[in-house]
């Protein structure tokens, strides 16, 4: 735009490099115990300026200002993390101390901490964040249903984690806001400081923990949003059973026109997050829940989609959801058009867009159902490629299957996984377990007798052959054996008996190959695939043997037999 006096017209804050900022700072909203609490905690209120539940628009300012950020040709913000672009399991850490030592199911995944360290940590952190100019402070909740949510607290340096939390948790009310009072979880978040090498107990310049006495996290070392997710979730892992006495699961959930909830259970990568997203259900939420003596609720005010490959024509609902107020994490752009690149994975395999739940045109707000769920779909992606794409499972089978948990770690969730590795996941959700995965699997039982639930196992992975031979079975049958099960259709099919494993496979359905449902069909050589089953066999078994003492019979001999 152009007066006629020639002079080009550009906004007040690019002539004034300080407008914007001046008033940037009438966010804040700390008056009172708020502004105690902050000084109490070690930060200096004369040297920082304090951004609380900044609104989107202000934190992609500051992102494109300090952060080296961009706008894509959608409108959402395209953000790095840096060197680490996925969890850092082997730098976590959980506080040993009284309140909580006798419950938390302690070693490679729950790796003891002294308090002492943590507070060395903690105040790492807060010196950290008391050198910077922009502090940002994000209140939110956790879980849907008022009477088992907590109140959670980030504070961090990077608009964009701010703006990543303001998606992740469930966002208040300005009323809300205002008598928020004490929160019941604090995030400390200095992650572009490393920690200490040299403090006891570190391994690395990356440090996660958490400390259930204090009711605090800090990060340090990883710019890596998805922390600050899973940090919430692990608190939530333990105080829903502990404290309220309810499961909480690592799992999507969707609800049908009549009520019918489906839980999905699966680490990332076996596509949790794509198949709730149904056109013809509501999704409750893609990846945390509870299911409590009234129903279902999410734990989260968003979802964090993987984007590699991503295409509007394969996931439509993700694809749409990337727009302002989004976040694009790690994802390459066309420098000129600005247009992503879903399918470059040179940063990382692990791209992901966080955006707020109701960027979903379908779903359930609130993310509450008040009613129990009918289905159970346990999600494997299997690189061997010998498992059913889908099996019915018994009540012994089910319970068998969520504590061995197998799947394989896909590229880029994790640090360093750079091709699909075996593994197994108690509960589906090893990495973020808290107590004994046994505590879990009992409640679990206890609710699918208690509401004649039906369990099936799919499995996303490889077909007619193992990874790098086969190929991984096609989306479109696998969304067609999901609806399957939420029209009734597989449980009025034929069924026959899957060797090794035991498993009821179904004879036919109609849109899927014979072929596919059965995989020892789709392999060309025989005598390799049972090889693979016995292969696969034999690591269920040893897996398996760590929960054996733990568990009834019927659900010992529900497992693969290999003789």
């Amino acid at each position: 735009m152009v007066y006629n006096h020639g002079t080009p017209y550009v906004t007040p804050h690019i002539l004034h490099k300080h407008y914007a900022q001046a008033h940037d700072a009438e966010v804040s909203n700390l008056i009172g115990r708020d502004l105690e609490y902050f000084s109490q905690a070690g930060f200096d209120m004369d040297r920082i300026q304090i951004k609380r539940n900044a609104p989107p628009a202000l934190l992609y300012e500051d992102a494109i200002r300090n952060e080296g950020a961009v706008v894509s040709s959608s409108g959402a913000l395209i953000n790095f993390s840096g060197k680490k672009t996925g969890r850092s399991p082997k730098d976590k850490r959980i506080v040993y101390e009284e309140t909580s030592k006798d419950e938390i199911w302690w070693g490679s995944v729950n790796i003891k901490m002294d308090e002492h360290t943590f507070e060395i940590n903690r105040e790492r952190a807060i010196d950290y964040l008391n050198t910077r100019e922009n502090v940002y402070v994000f209140d939110g909740y956790a879980g849907w249903d008022p009477k088992y949510r907590i109140k959670v607290r980030v504070i961090c340096a990077r608009a964009y984690h701010a703006l990543f939390m303001n998606n992740m948790l469930i966002r208040p009310t300005e009323e809300e806001l205002a008598n928020f009072g004490e929160p019941d979880f604090i995030i400390y978040n200095a992650g572009q400081f490393p920690a200490n090498r040299f403090t006891k107990g570190m391994s690395s310049t990356t440090s996660v923990e958490i400390n259930f006495k204090r009711m605090e996290m800090v990060i340090l070392g990883t710019e890596y949003a998805g922390e600050m997710k899973k940090g919430v979730f692990s608190v939530m892992h333990y105080l829903q059973p502990v404290k309220f006495g309810q499961l909480s699961l690592h799992s999507s959930a969707n609800v049908g026109q009549d009520g019918d909830v489906t839980l999905f259970f699966g680490l990332s990568g076996t596509g949790k997050t794509t198949l709730s997203a149904d056109p013809l259900r509501k999704l409750i939420g893609d990846d945390e829940h509870v299911w409590s003596d009234t129903g279902v609720f999410n734990i989260e005010g968003g979802c964090y989609a993987k984007c590699i490959n991503l295409s509007a024509e394969k996931e439509p609902e993700i694809f749409g959801a990337i727009r302002f107020g989004s976040v694009l994490e790690n994802v390459v752009y066309n420098p000129i058009s600005r247009v992503p690149d879903y399918d470059d994975a040179s940063i990382t395999e692990n791209t992901r867009c966080a955006y707020p739940i109701e960027f979903i045109p379908n779903a359930q707000i609130p993310c509450h159902v008040a009613s129990q769920p009918k289905n159970i779909i346990m999600l494997t992606c299997d690189a061997f490629g010998v498992l059913p794409p889908v099996s019915k499972l018994t009540p012994e089978q089910a319970s068998y299957h969520f504590l061995a948990g197998y799947t394989s770690k896909t590229p880029g969730t994790e640090d360093g996984v750079l091709e699909p590795i075996p593994t197994f996941s108690t509960c589906y959700s090893a990495p973020f377990i808290v107590l004994h995965p046994g505590r879990y699997a009992e409640m679990l039982a206890e609710r699918m007798a208690q509401h004649n639930v039906d369990c099936w196992l799919i499995n996303t992975g490889w077909t007619g052959g193992k990874f790098g031979t086969g190929k991984r079975c096609p989306l479109k049958y696998t969304r067609r054996i999901v609806d399957a099960v939420h029209s009734g259709e597989l449980a009025k099919a034929e069924y026959e008996t899957f060797g090794v494993f035991n498993l009821q496979v179904p004879t036919s359905l109609e849109g899927v190959p014979r072929e596919l449902l059965n995989p020892r069909i789709a392999w060309p050589n025989k005598e390799a695939f049972d090889r693979e089953v016995r292969k696969l066999a034999g690591m269920f078994q040893k897996a398996f043997a760590l929960y054996e003492s733990d568990v009834d019979e019927k659900v010992r001999l529900a497992g693969p037999r290999t003789a």
